[in-house]
């Protein structure tokens, strides 16, 4: 995980996504409400990106790329998350010393750029991979 800026991710369920789950997956608006993630405004400043654009989210376990969304309060080196598969592929798997999976917080390393946000397809791929 060299360069870019180290955040602690937060993951959560939100409504909007759960309503885009309910009429698909593979949707425009399940991306859309599933593939970003919230950043502070001054991280997002520090790391030169802005709303929308892409972000490259990696840690040992994987990489993502997702879309930025300027969080309303200030939260230096936090940022949020959807529960999806999308931050499902930055997760070990390993349960850690208090006997429960990264589910909720784990560190990321995050760049700007990256591309186009990742597709479910290609995360899809990388499951389905041997």
């Amino acid at each position: 995980m060299a360069g870019g800026k180290e955040l602690t991710v937060i993951t959560f369920r939100g409504i909007f996504q759960e309503v885009e789950e309910a009429r698909g997956m593979y949707s425009d608006g399940y991306r859309d409400q599933s593939a970003v993630v919230a950043l502070d405004g001054g991280d997002m400043k520090e790391m030169g990106v802005e709303a929308g654009h892409p972000v490259h989210l990696e840690t040992a376990s994987g990489d993502v790329v997702v879309a930025a969304k300027l969080s309303e309060e200030a939260h230096p080196g936090v940022a949020f998350m959807p529960a999806s598969p999308w931050s499902a592929q930055l997760l070990s798997g390993e349960v850690g010393e208090d006997g429960f999976l990264e589910l909720k917080m784990f560190t990321v390393r995050a760049s700007s750029g990256g591309g186009r946000v990742t597709s479910i397809e290609e995360i899809e791929a990388v499951i389905r991979a041997p």
